[in-house]
């Protein structure tokens, strides 16, 4: 049974393991994602980035990252959704998804955007938020460098 729980400052190690094992995240993408853990840990007056972990038998299988858009009313960021690769495609992200989902609603959200590459090893990641009825709203074409364009999917909550 998947639980779906607050960050934990125990669960930092954890989570740098599973970041470190995902393949198509550069070393810069995930020091990145290690220093948004580190934000939501150590930063206790910051609202810009909340972190839910999943845990399956006390074992660490994934986590996200939200925050409110800035500037906006009731739109969010996912800013990281990850989940362990020896267990991805059992459902998990699925889980992780629909609870940010919910603590968006919960905070009067009403549009949740994930950004995400147009690289090829990037098709998964952008079939799972097709799966989970996310629209493509925008492509910046060569965003990120030449030939890998940002791709900005959203979902209306109401």
């Amino acid at each position: 049974m998947i639980i779906i729980r607050e960050l934990k400052k125990e669960d930092r190690t954890k989570l740098l393991n599973i970041l470190n094992r995902i393949k198509n995240f550069s070393e810069e993408e995930k020091s990145v994602g290690i220093e948004l853990i580190d934000s939501a840990l150590n930063e206790d007056e910051q609202s810009d980035y909340h972190v839910k972990v999943a845990a399956q038998e006390n074992n660490l299988t994934g986590y996200y990252c939200i925050g409110p858009r800035a500037l906006t009313q009731g739109v969010f960021d996912l800013y990281w959704i990850v989940v362990d690769p020896d267990i991805a495609g059992e459902g998990i992200g699925t889980i992780l998804l629909n609870d940010a989902e919910e603590y968006a609603r919960s905070k009067n959200g009403r549009l949740l955007l994930a950004e995400t590459s147009s690289r090829k090893d990037y098709d998964l990641t952008r079939s799972f938020y097709k799966k989970n009825n996310y629209k493509e709203l925008a492509v910046i074409k060569d965003f990120y460098k030449p030939s890998d364009s940002l791709i900005i999917y959203g979902k209306y909550l109401s």
